[in-house]
């Protein structure tokens, strides 16, 4: 297999009823501060590399990667070379739950897939130039 596209930073979601109270317990309690406001996802820097990200999780929303409803956690590969890791996937035979997608709502291009124990996992480029980037790792 070719080699692995680069990842530079991780960044694990977890969903919440209630973003006010959980960006105060990130932020004053965990003393952890905003990397970047999506509205409905608030992304909490942990190091350079390490983020935390908290969404709002609507019961009027559907379940679906990517959008609406979500239970569990979303682990994310931050990466400027999605198309690069969906080939990569697709050609290992994973599963593909969302081919490389645009999502307007939070400037980002990604792409979902599922691990053997069906947790989703994304690889995602941030387009806002907000996010805090860091360069590509040495070999």
């Amino acid at each position: 297999m070719d080699a692995r596209p680069p990842a530079t930073q991780l960044v694990t979601f977890l969903y919440t009823p209630d973003l006010a109270a959980s960006r105060v317990f990130y932020e004053a309690v965990l003393g952890l501060d905003l990397a970047l406001d999506q509205g409905s996802c608030l992304i909490f820097s942990v190091t350079r590399e390490a983020f935390l990200g908290v969404c709002a999780n609507s019961a009027t929303q559907q379940d679906s990667p990517g959008h609406g409803r979500r239970k569990g956690v979303i682990v994310t590969l931050v990466s400027d070379e999605v198309d690069a890791w969906h080939d990569r996937l697709r050609a290992a035979g994973a599963a593909i739950e969302k081919p490389p997608t645009y999502n307007a709502e939070y400037d980002i291009y990604h792409v979902f897939v599922r691990d053997p124990a069906g947790y989703l996992i994304e690889i995602q480029q941030f387009r806002s130039p907000d996010w805090p980037r860091v360069g590509r790792p040495s070999a």
